[in-house]
């Protein structure tokens, strides 16, 4: 053979070495990346903390009533800590309207939610599903020059093993800056 083609086979050679380990460094890197990263998956309770309702307010009464579902889902169902469920209930006030806020002071707020979670956990209850009205069940009406809404959400409670079931009005009124806030509720005859 000629020394040219020796050398031309030397190359191809050195080449395909190159490609071959880089290629592998390259996967190695890759997989230890993807074992690096780690996943963290948001608690239900830091899923609704994180909504920044300043920026992102819902936009209709089946929105507000359905994100305060969410929050009392937590209340009752899911583990948390005292600063949570602080943080919750803060977050749960900015859905109300002022005149429901005004009924009572922050400690008796608190004090009072956390003796119906207790009362709750006590009896082995949680929100098992709820489901609300379709949008064009809300009724919208104006009373008092305020526009206001009512809306019924149905609601299943698993206590131990029996399901319990019960429906709830809710009355929903829009503030100053057209949001739509909860001004109280009740069960549904």
């Amino acid at each position: 053979m000629k020394k040219s083609n020796i050398v031309k086979i030397v190359i191809i050679g050195v080449i395909l070495a190159v490609i071959v380990v880089g290629y592998f460094f390259y996967i190695s890197n890759m997989t230890d990346k993807e074992e690096k990263e780690e996943v963290v998956e948001s608690t239900a309770v830091q899923v609704v903390l994180a909504k920044d309702l300043e920026k992102t307010y819902p936009p209709t009464p089946k929105e507000v009533v359905k994100y305060f579902n969410e929050i009392s889902k937590c209340f009752y169902n899911e583990k948390y800590t005292d600063e949570e469920l602080y943080d919750m209930a803060m977050k749960i006030q900015e859905l109300y309207d002022a005149e429901l806020v005004a009924n009572k002071t922050q400690d008796e707020y608190l004090e009072d939610l956390k003796e119906d979670i207790n009362e709750m956990k006590s009896l082995d209850r949680t929100i098992s599903s709820y489901e609300l009205s379709a949008s064009t069940d809300v009724e919208e009406f104006v009373e008092d020059g305020y526009n206001c809404a009512r809306l019924y959400c149905s609601y299943n409670i698993r206590e131990k093993t029996h399901m319990l079931s019960s429906m709830v009005v809710f009355i929903l009124r829009q503030d100053e800056n057209e949001h739509w806030k909860i001004l109280g509720w009740d069960l549904a005859d």
